[in-house]
């Protein structure tokens, strides 16, 4: 008996060209509607696509479900994750393409640049530090003023990463690059690598946020990490940290980053994604200067969708040869 692929939503004809080549002679159905999903699925092996709990229970001898996107909180469902098919996933894509994104985050405001690009639009001409503080360049040379203390370096601060996964280590590696002193939390228990300062497990988070001048969510969103931000957390912060989100909408309480923006228990923050995109137009956080939002396109990049291919074409090819797949889940644990 010949091993089945099915995939659904069906591909396009370069993308199918690619996988049939991979596959060898097992056989692949690009189903084009879910009804024929469905019917293809019942004696299928393998799927690559969106999984749903009406495909899953047509099917009879499913062993690999390949997800087309690294996170699972919109994947998974009950069915799934008690059945004995593998799940991989997509991760491993955007490490470096996301840790670009934060870097420039980091720099943007170390050196102000998301107020000086609001000047602009103003013409407005005024160093971060007051205009008060001009006064204080006439005691000379080597005194430090407020001008001075607004535009920081890199290589004076702590970077704390919440995650320390393939974007997680990414970041860890550019940031210390730049003399950053790097710490970081995460659940799986690993040596810790050389370049960082420390690597706790998830119950010592507030060690990483009380040290850290910039604390950087790269986590999934799983049910241990969901709302893993509010009150004690920001309150747990210093009050001139930075908190950056490209991990998930839902770990961040985002009532609560408000109030802790308001009441100055931190001093900025920077989004890429939320609890609710697009970010409603009337949410306070657009109008607070602190703020730096953009509408999750920190994994967007042309090196993406090759690497995505590559996985899948990667990972059929094992399954073809009964070797280990990568990339796969912990369904219970969501990564």
């Amino acid at each position: 008996m010949s091993l089945k692929l099915v995939i659904h939503p069906p591909v396009e004809p370069q993308r199918l060209a690619r996988i049939v080549a991979a596959a060898g002679a097992m056989h692949v159905v690009n189903a084009e509607d879910p009804q024929a999903a469905r019917q293809a699925i019942v004696d299928a092996d393998a799927f690559f696509g969106k999984l749903t709990p009406e495909l899953l229970s047509a099917a009879r001898r499913l062993r690999w479900v390949q997800s087309p996107t690294a996170s699972m909180e919109h994947y998974l469902f009950p069915a799934l994750v008690e059945h004995p098919a593998q799940l991989t996933n997509m991760r491993g894509l955007y490490g470096d393409v996301i840790a670009e994104h934060v870097l420039g985050i980091l720099l943007a405001f170390t050196r102000n640049l998301h107020t000086y690009i609001r000047q602009q639009a103003l013409a407005r001409w005024e160093p971060v530090g007051g205009e008060a503080e001009r006064a204080s360049f006439a005691a000379g040379p080597g005194v430090t003023n407020a001008i001075d203390r607004a535009h920081r370096s890199l290589g004076d601060l702590t970077l704390g990463i919440v995650g320390l996964g393939g974007i997680g280590s990414e970041l860890a590696v550019r940031a210390s690059g730049l003399g950053m002193r790097v710490v970081a939390v995460d659940p799986v228990e690993q040596p810790r690598p050389p370049l960082l300062s420390a690597l706790w497990p998830p119950r010592d988070l507030d060690q990483l946020l009380a040290t850290s001048d910039f604390v950087v969510i790269a986590a999934p969103h799983t049910p241990s990490t969901e709302q893993l931000f509010r009150r004690p957390q920001f309150e747990t912060m210093q009050r001139s940290a930075v908190l950056v989100n490209v991990g998930r909408g839902a770990i961040v309480d985002l009532d609560d980053l408000v109030w802790a923006l308001e009441s100055k228990k931190i001093a900025g923050a920077a989004l890429d994604v939320a609890a609710q995109e697009p970010l409603p137009s009337d949410h306070p956080l657009w109008r607070m200067p602190g703020v730096i939002i953009t509408p999750h396109v920190a994994g967007q990049s042309p090196r993406v969708a090759p690497r995505h291919l590559a996985v899948l074409l990667d990972n059929l090819k094992r399954f073809v040869a009964g070797e280990p797949l990568a990339n796969v889940v912990d369904k219970r644990a969501w990564y």
